[in-house]
């Protein structure tokens, strides 16, 4: 059956204090490639690959990508079936208006979607929107069996994993299918459908550009069960490793196809298991690879001494974050963050001292937040300045639908499930807080905007003042458009956005895509 999947266009955060740039979508590459190992005939219409550059005003920030108008004039006229994917809730009123529009061309064409949003809104989602059918958490098997059903003619109400709209025109949803054990089974992403040179050249990569950029996904899951996060209700609390081998065989596959040589793990949780680790890093050398690989998601500090920060070095890992969130541990309770001064400071002086690059994660304005939990986290951002980590990163709170902090905000009668609530993290690294997105009684905007740079200026007075070569090596770099932290990652997608916000590109020419 011919299948066309969409990635839509995303929001741009123009002003925007942060780093965070959009990048290849790991999880329409997976379902592409089950899907042609299934034998179906793939098309591929990446809104954001087909147009890095394509800047569109919408309101106070801006849509990257192709328009639903060139998006829909790609689709093939003989597809029997559309699959749209949408990780961020806070893309819904872009993706919204994309099935709106995709509807009105082609009333008869199923519509699927999956993905985290859909995941956790399905109700939200299907009533707003004239979706078809739902795939509900990791989508690969869900995705075989509905694509087949379709294409067959079969009873789809069987189907584990999926919600759909009964005879009676009601949402239904089945239970959800087990999580896939042997994550090594399945094959990898399917980036031939994708425009790799496109992504990298414009760098639109997770994490610090070290050149050619390739993401990799050696994990599934996480088994912690943090407050904020949505990986509970997508994932379960269920952790699954490929072998080290099985990422290795396909880092060297994009390294010969793409010339690749940068691999930013996806993983929630990459480092749990040392003895993982160790054979990974080991594996790499054995191999001699020269490859480039990091951290970029929060990692767990638990396992991290000086022989595996080593190891770590010696592979080619450059960089990686840890994400101790707050300086407070009553409010790292309150998040059931596990994790403890002591183990951090481990991991942090054994990472600086063999030469990686460092970032700390730290969210503010977090509901129970005091006066004394802020000034805690004040505290041990001064603390990790002084111990020599290179980056901080300080945004507000925000909920994210469907998490376990969330559904409490909700029963207290703070959360309005409206586009303002879902487009809350485009304006999470905004340079002041505002009333109307802020979910902490016990400060103002104004108050707890200051407290964010309280935290800024304690690491950064701390981190450049004791090393003030820093400081040339940032400006040195910028010049050069190099990147080796984020505060240079910063630096330069704030020049990338300068430079496409004045060039204001006219709406990319509508051509059809062609299935490779």
């Amino acid at each position: 059956m011919k299948v066309t999947l969409i990635h839509p266009p995303v929001y741009i955060n123009k002003n925007g204090l942060t780093a965070l740039r959009p990048s290849l979508p790991l999880g329409l590459a997976y379902i592409a490639a089950v899907l042609r190992d299934d034998k179906h005939e793939i098309t591929v219409i990446d809104a954001l690959g087909a147009a890095p550059e394509q800047m569109v005003p919408d309101g106070d920030i801006w849509r990257l990508g192709l328009t639903p108008e060139e998006i829909i004039a790609r689709i093939p006229a003989d597809t029997k079936a559309i699959g749209i994917t949408s990780m961020w809730s806070y893309s819904w009123p872009i993706v919204r208006e994309l099935i709106r529009k995709i509807r009105a061309a082609r009333p008869d064409t199923p519509i699927v979607c999956g993905g985290e949003h859909f995941t956790a809104v399905p109700e939200l989602s299907m009533e707003q929107a004239p979706i078809d059918f739902l795939v509900l958490g990791e989508g690969e098997e869900t995705a075989i069996a509905l694509f087949r059903a379709l294409e067959l003619g079969l009873d789809h109400a069987v189907i584990p994993g999926i919600a759909f709209r009964n005879a009676e025109g009601k949402i239904h949803k089945n239970p959800r299918r087990d999580r896939i054990k042997n994550v090594d089974e399945l094959p990898w992403p399917a980036w031939e459908y994708f425009d790799v040179e496109a992504y990298s050249s414009n760098r639109l990569v997770s994490g610090i550009y070290y050149g050619k950029t390739v993401p990799i996904l050696a994990t599934r899951g996480c088994p912690y069960q943090c407050t904020y996060c949505s990986s509970p209700n997508m994932w379960t609390t269920r952790w699954y490793a490929r072998s080290p081998k099985d990422v290795l065989d396909e880092i060297e596959s994009y390294v010969a196809k793409y010339g690749a040589s940068n691999f930013p793990f996806q993983d929630l949780t990459a480092i749990l298991k040392r003895e993982w680790v160790v054979e990974f890093c080991q594996e790499v050398e054995n191999r001699r690879l020269k490859i480039t690989w990091q951290l970029p998601a929060g990692t767990r500090s638990e396992i991290i001494d000086e022989e595996v920060a080593g190891l770590l070095v010696k592979s080619g890992c450059r960089s990686l974050n840890f994400a101790p969130e707050s300086g407070s541990e009553r409010t790292r309770k309150h998040m059931k963050k596990m994790l403890t001064d002591e183990k951090l400071f481990r991991a942090v002086k054994a990472s600086v001292k063999a030469g990686l690059n460092v970032g700390a994660f730290f969210v503010l304005a977090y509901p129970t937040d005091e006066k004394e939990d802020l000034e805690a986290t004040v505290r041990l951002a001064a603390k990790l300045g002084k111990a020599g980590i290179d980056d901080v990163s300080a945004g507000f709170f925000f909920p994210l639908p469907n998490t376990e902090i969330t559904r409490q905000l909700e029963k207290e009668g703070k959360i309005k499930y409206d586009d303002a609530f879902l487009k809350l993290p485009i304006y999470v690294h905004n340079a002041f807080l505002s009333d109307d997105r802020k979910f902490n009684e016990h400060f103002t905007a104004k108050e707890l905007t200051r407290w964010k740079y309280r935290v800024v200026r304690a690491f950064y007075t701390r981190s450049l003042l004791l090393r003030p070569s820093r400081w040339f090596r940032i400006l040195w770099n910028f010049v050069r458009g190099k990147e080796t932290s984020k505060m240079e990652s910063f630096l330069q997608e704030t020049l990338r956005k300068f430079r496409l916000r004045k060039k204001r590109p006219t709406p990319a020419a509508k051509q059809p895509v062609t299935t490779p």
